[in-house]
């Protein structure tokens, strides 16, 4: 029961936003929530379990959020989520932490969701990237991008801060200009993710996580077939 005075619970499905302890990720939360989401900062796995969808974030370099996913027993907890087909949404090292490994941290194996290794941007553009830049969609059909502030002709404009990117591959549905194509966005089944923050990108940003707030509570209502 809500004590009086005290503001309602969201309505929203409930998000498991993913707590390595590595940076601040409150930030994400409070996106998510700002868009209709019952979404969590936990550190538990059996809140991850428990959740309708999991968001991972990541801010530092990729082998320390990889280990510290690990003391935790978040990483098996997100794999089992995947297994289990829940919406999942990975941001920035969040992304790249669902691939093999990363040229980051040599010694230290990604989840290997995705295919791939993530490589450094090349040479000739400055590391890391820091700033805003303009998403090419590649596939208005996804779920994430196909609202009127994404879809082709639209021009959005997202903020990034990385000095890695995944592959170019299939599962590309946005990419940027940076030195060459960077992918941005990537998407496979129920899983999502964005290399760009979307709780820093401003409209657009929350109208990524709008969309995948929107798309958890569809794929819960449904229920997992």
């Amino acid at each position: 029961m809500t004590p009086v005075g005290s503001p309602a619970p969201p309505a929203g499905p409930r998000l498991a936003v993913v707590d390595s302890g590595i940076g601040n990720l409150r930030s994400a939360e409070k996106a998510l929530q700002r868009v209709g989401a019952d979404a969590r900062l936990v550190d538990d796995p059996s809140a991850v379990a428990a959740a309708d969808g999991v968001v991972l974030p990541g801010v530092g370099a990729f082998g320390r959020c990889r280990e510290a996913l690990a003391e935790r027993g978040l990483d098996q907890a997100v794999l089992d989520a995947v297994a289990r087909r829940v919406p999942l949404l990975g941001i920035c090292v969040g992304l790249q932490l669902l691939y093999e490994g990363s040229e980051e941290s040599p010694g230290s194996a990604g989840l290997g969701v995705l295919p791939g290794v993530v490589r450094r941007l090349p040479a000739g553009v400055k590391h890391p990237q820091m700033q805003w830049n303009r998403l090419e969609v590649r596939d208005p059909a996804c779920p994430l991008l196909s609202g009127p502030r994404l879809a082709p002709p639209a021009e959005a404009w997202v903020y990034f801060v990385h000095s890695y990117a995944a592959p170019v591959a299939p599962e590309t549905v946005a990419t940027c200009e940076y030195g060459g194509p960077v992918s941005a966005v990537v998407a496979r089944d129920r899983l999502w993710a964005t290399q760009f923050h979307p709780e820093k990108s401003g409209a657009v940003g929350l109208a990524v996580l709008a969309a995948f707030v929107a798309e958890v509570g569809r794929l819960s209502a449904i229920g997992r077939v």
